[in-house]
């Protein structure tokens, strides 16, 4: 198996990473929102209301 992010052999201690560096990049990328599964776009649900929109 290689690493997901540099393509080297895997380091058992880090699997499926070969290193903590490559673990963190691919954390970063979660984080930052880099992986997403393509799709059509959801209308989202109507907002909760605003502060001046609860006084009504």
């Amino acid at each position: 198996m290689s690493c997901p992010v540099c393509q080297k052999d895997t380091d058992p201690k880090y699997r499926p990473f070969c290193s903590r560096r490559c673990a963190d990049i691919d954390l970063g990328r979660w984080l930052k929102g880099s992986y997403v599964i393509p799709g059509a776009a959801q209308e989202e649900d109507d907002p909760a209301p605003g502060p001046d929109e609860a006084r009504h």
